[in-house]
C-alpha cells in the first residue's frame, strides 16, 4: 500500500480548520484499504475482464493515452499518476463512469490533463452523471452521493485540467505558458495560443470531488481547471464539491460554460484570470468553511485586454467567505446575481462584502470596462448596500427580502444528478 502525505495551504483565518482537515485527510489516506484490480492497464491497453465481482470493474491507468481510448460504463478507472491525453488524441468517457485519483502531493499528485491537441468526450446524463474522485471515496457506479466521506473533506487528489491553444493575455505578451498545479518539465501543461475556436471537446453532467492536491507551497490543482480553452468546446453541467483551491478557474481562452455549481471550495469559487472571453450563464456557489471569495476576478497580464460575461448566478454565503474580489484590472460584465447568507463586513474583518481592489480596477470600472448590472442581495440584520458593495458597485445593487430575489440561477438545472441537490443543499435557493 502506497503512502502518502498532504501539504495544506491555508489563509490565516483558516488555521484551525487547516488542522483538522490535515487530520481528516491523513485518516482516510491510511485508512483507504488496499485496491484489488484484475486488470493494470497502460493508457492506451484494451481493459481485461475479470472473474472477481467485487474488483473486475476496477481499471488502474499508469500511463499516458496517446491514442484514442474509451471508458466504459459500469467501470471505474484509477489514476495511477498524473495522466494525460496527448496532443491529436480523444479520451472518451461513458455515462456513469467513476474516475478516481490516487492519493498524492507534490510530483505525486494525480490529475487528469487533457493537452492542447487533444479532446475529452465525456457526456454523461441527468441519470447517469460522470464522477471524478479519490480512490479513498467509496462510492460505486450508479451512487450520487459518498457512502464515506464528507463534502467538505478536500486535497486527496488533483483535478481535471483542459488545456487548448486559444488566446489570453499572458505577461510579456507570450503566447504560451504553463498551467499552474503542473511541474514545468511535463510539457502536456502549456497552454495557449492564437485559435479561439479551438475545441478540446465535451464535458456534460459531471461531477468533480475532493481534489486540489499541492505540488508545492501556494501551488495547488483546481477543480476543474480551463487554459486558453477555446469556444469550440462544450462544457455544461459541471459540479465541482470540496476542492482545496478554486472551483472551477479559467485562464484566458473563450469557452463558454453553463450550469456550473461550485460547493465547499477551499480558496475561491469561480476564478477568472488573463482575459478569460467567454460566458458563464447559469450557475450556484455554495461557500464552505474555508472558501475566500465567491468570486475572484483578475485582470488581464498583458496587451490583450478581453472581458467575459458573468450571469444568473445565486451564490449563498457564510461568516468567512467574501462576494467578491474585482482585481488588478478586472474586465467583464456580471449581471442577474443574487447574493445571501454572508455576514457583516463591519463586524468580520471585510469578510461578506464585495471589492474592487487596487487603482486599475477602479479605472476599468469608471471607464465602463467593467460592468455591474441588476444585482440583487438579501443582507444581514442593520447592514447597508454601501457597507457590502464597495467603491460605487452599490449603484448597481438592491435589497431583497430572503426568498424575494428576480435575478439568479435556475436551480432545476442542478436537480437529481448533483450531491449537492441529493444532500438539500439547494433548498434555500429559489
Amino acid at each position: 500500500m502506497k503512502q502518502f502525505c498532504i501539504i495544506n495551504r491555508r489563509r490565516n483565518h483558516n488555521s484551525i480548520n487547516n488542522s483538522m482537515k490535515k487530520l481528516n485527510s491523513l485518516f482516510f489516506m491510511f485508512s483507504a484499504i488496499v485496491i484489488g484490480f484484475t486488470s493494470c492497464i497502460e493508457g492506451n491497453d484494451k481493459p481485461s475482464t475479470g472473474t472477481d465481482p467485487d474488483t473486475s470493474n476496477s481499471i488502474l491507468v499508469s500511463s499516458n493515452i496517446t491514442s484514442n481510448t474509451t471508458w466504459e460504463t459500469g467501470k471505474t478507472y484509477v489514476l495511477g499518476g498524473r495522466i494525460s491525453v496527448t496532443s491529436g488524441n480523444t479520451l472518451t468517457i461513458q455515462p456513469g463512469v467513476v474516475v478516481k485519483g490516487e492519493v498524492g502531493s507534490g510530483s505525486n499528485a494525480t490529475a487528469l490533463i487533457i493537452a492542447r491537441g487533444a479532446k475529452i468526450d465525456a457526456q454523461g446524463t441527468a441519470t447517469s452523471p460522470i464522477i471524478f474522485t479519490t480512490v479513498a471515496d467509496e462510492i460505486k457506479p450508479g451512487e450520487i452521493i459518498s457512502p464515506n466521506l464528507e463534502p467538505n473533506l478536500s486535497g486527496l487528489w488533483g483535478g481535471l485540467i483542459i488545456l487548448g491553444n486559444a488566446k489570453g493575455s499572458f505577461a510579456g505578451d507570450v503566447t504560451e505558458i504553463q498551467i499552474e498545479g503542473i511541474p514545468p518539465s511535463d510539457t502536456n501543461g502549456l497552454y495557449g495560443g492564437t485559435n479561439d475556436a479551438d475545441n478540446s471537446g465535451v464535458l456534460k453532467y459531471i461531477s468533480i470531488r475532493h481534489g486540489g492536491a499541492n505540488i508545492g507551497e501556494g501551488n495547488e490543482i483546481n477543480g476543474l481547471t480551463l487554459g486558453a480553452v477555446g469556444s469550440g468546446t462544450v462544457i455544461e453541467n459541471v459540479e465541482v464539491i470540496a476542492n482545496q483551491d478554486d472551483g472551477i478557474e479559467w485562464f484566458g481562452g473563450a469557452v463558454n460554460v453553463k450550469n456550473a455549481l461550485v460547493w465547499n471550495a477551499g480558496d475561491d469559487g469561480m476564478d477568472t484570470d488573463q482575459a478569460w472571453a467567454g460566458t458563464l450563464d447559469n450557475f450556484i456557489v455554495i461557500a464552505g468553511s474555508e472558501t475566500d471569495h465567491t468570486l475572484e476576478i483578475d485582470g488581464p497580464e498583458g496587451s490583450a485586454v478581453a472581458g467575459h460575461t458573468v450571469k444568473n448566478g445565486s451564490i449563498k454565503g457564510n461568516n468567512v467567505a467574501e462576494l467578491g474580489d474585482f482585481r488588478d484590472g478586472a474586465r467583464g460584465t456580471f449581471e442577474n446575481i443574487y447574493f445571501f447568507g454572508f455576514a457583516d463586513p463591519a463586524t468580520t474583518d471585510g469578510r461578506g462584502d464585495l471589492s474592487l481592489s487596487g487603482d486599475k480596477t477602479l479605472a476599468t470600472f469608471a471607464g465602463g470596462q467593467l460592468k455591474f448590472m441588476n444585482l440583487q442581495a438579501t443582507l444581514a440584520d442593520g447592514v447597508s448596500l454601501t457597507t457590502v458593495f464597495k467603491a460605487g458597485t452599490a449603484d448597481f445593487a438592491t435589497t431583497v427580502a430572503a426568498g424575494a430575489n428576480t435575478v439568479g440561477a435556475n436551480k432545476a438545472a442542478f436537480a437529481n444528478w448533483t450531491w449537492a441537490s441529493a444532500a438539500g443543499q439547494l433548498a434555500d435557493f429559489k
